[in-house]
């Protein structure tokens, strides 16, 4: 709540994927916040929003907003990545909170002028790298907190697709000024996971590969990330998958953890579900449980099954409400994702060099 009592209100720019997935959803189920203004020229979108959030304002353009920033607090940017960067610098420029979808920029310079920026205002900028609140990484993060799996060693995540038909739009296109691909897209997520588990990078190998017909831009990419602290991060993203591979095997030098399918929350917010106070989310069943053993291999039963933990998708905005009414940190902030960037930039340049590159931890 703010000082007077009332939810912060919320003006929500794009109402793609993006928006009326996860965004508009979110931030009508968090207490504090409010659901004010739908940014998007599309009657058809400006009707979707309308049928499922009745009272919901609309603007055409982000320059709508800044006419009227004395009524909202945070301006939520699930907008084309290319716009990222300019409506952020308008919003905080009008005084307003910020939250960008990932990628927050398409340079790690970038990400850090921003930064600056809302400091330099006393303004709340964030970052919505929401599956730091998927399941199978909340459970990692507590197996790896219990030395459940001892000193990790090897961190593989999986985020793969099947996917061989392009679907068309900025996310494949070849022009760099969309900041299109899978290393920026699907990498967003893979890398900030790795860096929030195991910490800064020292060196970067990345494959980037485009296999489908008429394709602009890679959609079969690998990257290798070693830690400052030793830890190494393979980390593969692909839309040419024909045999999903585990989405999380971490070893340890006492266990290793075994991870298949994916978090269910993308997928019931796709169905039209929403969090409810006190109601059950995020949950999965025992069938998609993860193992946890040693020398033993989960095709053929080995090592024991562990409860996954429910997806916390809510605590994202949970957070954001609690950061703006008490004036603290956000859950992700601008900088954390401008190291991530780092990491992208130098793996965007591997792959295209064919080179090992050194960044500074």
């Amino acid at each position: 709540m703010t000082g007077t009592g009332r939810p912060h209100r919320v003006a929500l720019v794009g109402y793609g994927l993006a928006g009326s997935v996860f965004h508009a959803p979110l931030i009508a189920a968090t207490e504090g916040l409010a659901l004010d203004t739908v940014v998007t020229s599309s009657p058809e979108r400006q009707e979707q929003a309308r049928a499922a959030f009745p009272d919901v304002r609309f603007a055409g353009s982000p320059d709508e907003l800044w006419e009227r920033a004395d009524d909202l607090d945070l301006v939520v940017i699930a907008s084309p990545n290319k716009t990222h960067v300019p409506i952020a610098t308008a919003a905080l420029k009008a005084g307003l909170a910020v939250v960008v979808d990932k990628p927050i920029a398409g340079t790690a310079a970038e990400a850090r002028e921003l930064a600056a920026l809302a400091e330099e205002r006393g303004l709340l900028l964030s970052v919505f790298q929401n599956r730091r609140w998927d399941n199978d990484f909340l459970t990692l993060q507590k197996l790896i907190a219990d030395g459940e799996l001892g000193d990790v060693q090897r961190f593989e995540s999986r985020f793969e697709r099947w996917r061989p038909q392009l679907k068309g739009g900025w996310r494949e296109s070849g022009d760099p000024q969309e900041i299109g691909g899978l290393l920026y897209d699907l990498g967003s997520h893979v890398v900030d996971q790795a860096l929030a588990l195991f910490g800064p990078v020292v060196r970067v190998y990345a494959e980037a590969d485009v296999r489908r017909p008429g394709a602009e831009t890679d959609d079969d990419t690998f990257i290798a990330l070693t830690h400052a602290n030793g830890v190494r991060s393979h980390l593969y993203m692909s839309a040419v998958t024909a045999q999903l591979g585990p989405r999380f095997r971490v070893l340890g030098s006492v266990a290793g953890y075994v991870k298949h399918g994916l978090d269910p929350q993308e997928a019931d917010l796709r169905e039209g579900k929403r969090p409810q106070p006190g109601a059950e989310w995020g949950v999965e069943p025992e069938s998609l449980w993860g193992t946890l053993g040693a020398g033993e291999s989960p095709l053929t039963g080995g090592g024991r099954p562990v409860e996954t933990l429910p997806g916390d998708y809510p605590a994202y905005y949970a957070g954001i409400a609690t950061a703006l009414r008490e004036n603290t940190a956000p859950p992700v902030t601008a900088l954390e994702a401008a190291a991530a960037l780092d990491v992208l930039e130098a793996a965007h340049r591997s792959a295209r060099e064919g080179v090992t590159v050194e960044v500074s931890a």
